[in-house]
């Protein structure tokens, strides 16, 4: 299939397709004409790069663990033991940034709340 079906199918732009090339994470065969082919494994693994970058995980960490990683339909299981503890340490980044953006929207939320009670 060339690269608008898979983008239709896969439920992504043409243009998401070929960043997912440029980064390592998906590899499609060349056509003599120089044309991408896509096969029904890759609206798989578009699905599962989506999954990934959904739950936070970057690209470059997504090309990493993809190989380490199984499909059971609904979720993606970790097959190497050691990506568990990447993903805990990755999920702990996740939760310091959210306490981050908390702070930042609490002190923001006063900023304002100062404006209007001076305005007032």
């Amino acid at each position: 299939m060339k690269i608008g079906e898979l983008g239709r199918r896969a439920g992504v732009s043409s243009r998401t397709l070929r960043y997912y090339e440029e980064q390592g994470l998906l590899e499609p065969t060349r056509q003599p004409n120089g044309y991408r082919s896509y096969n029904d494994q890759d609206v798989e693994q578009v699905r599962r790069i989506r999954f990934l970058l959904a739950a936070g995980i970057n690209t470059d960490m997504a090309r990493e663990v993809l190989p380490c990683m199984v499909d059971d339909g609904q979720f993606l299981i970790p097959a190497c033991e050691d990506l568990i503890a990447e993903f805990e340490r990755e999920e702990i980044r996740i939760a310091e940034r959210i306490a981050e953006l908390e702070s930042a929207r609490t002190a923001l939320s006063g900023i304002i709340a100062a404006a209007y009670t001076t305005t007032a």
